[in-house]
């Protein structure tokens, strides 16, 4: 079911998380939020901090941060991340995620960005027969 307020379809962004997290021990977290008046980065990087992606035993949690009705989308990693991954990754991840968001097609983006850090961060990230969900894969509409 899409939801009309968010244009997301969360059961199949939560079938992306679930199914990237299989390929890497990275958490990935996405907020969809509704209008706001502010600027997205800081707003996300709150988000970052609420959902607890800053939490994660090894440092290795993505938060994507899409606001549809002012088209704007942001992504963010801790610190792990960031020591063991080419930057470069954050404006592919982006491109991948826009150019279905430019056809309103704000699922299609998300899972575009969700499957692209599967695949790359299961390198420097493998996942483990051990590894634990450290965070819920289900998304955040927030109201």
């Amino acid at each position: 079911m899409v939801t009309s307020r968010h244009h997301v379809d969360p059961a199949r962004v939560q079938d992306a998380i679930a199914a990237a997290e299989r390929l890497t021990s990275c958490e990935i977290v996405v907020s969809v939020a509704r209008f706001f008046i502010g600027n997205a980065e800081r707003t996300a990087r709150r988000a970052f901090q609420r959902l607890g992606v800053a939490n994660t035993a090894a440092r290795n949690g993505v938060l994507l941060f899409v606001v549809p009705s002012r088209h704007r989308f942001v992504v963010l990693a801790d610190a792990g991340i960031h020591a063991r991954v080419d930057p470069a990754l954050w404006a592919r991840v982006t491109r991948a995620g826009c150019e279905r968001f430019r056809a309103r097609d704000y699922t299609g983006g998300l899972v575009a960005a969700i499957e692209m850090i599967g695949r790359e961060l299961a390198v420097p990230y493998p996942h483990a027969a051990s590894d634990i969900n450290e965070l819920t894969d289900q998304p955040e509409l927030t109201t």
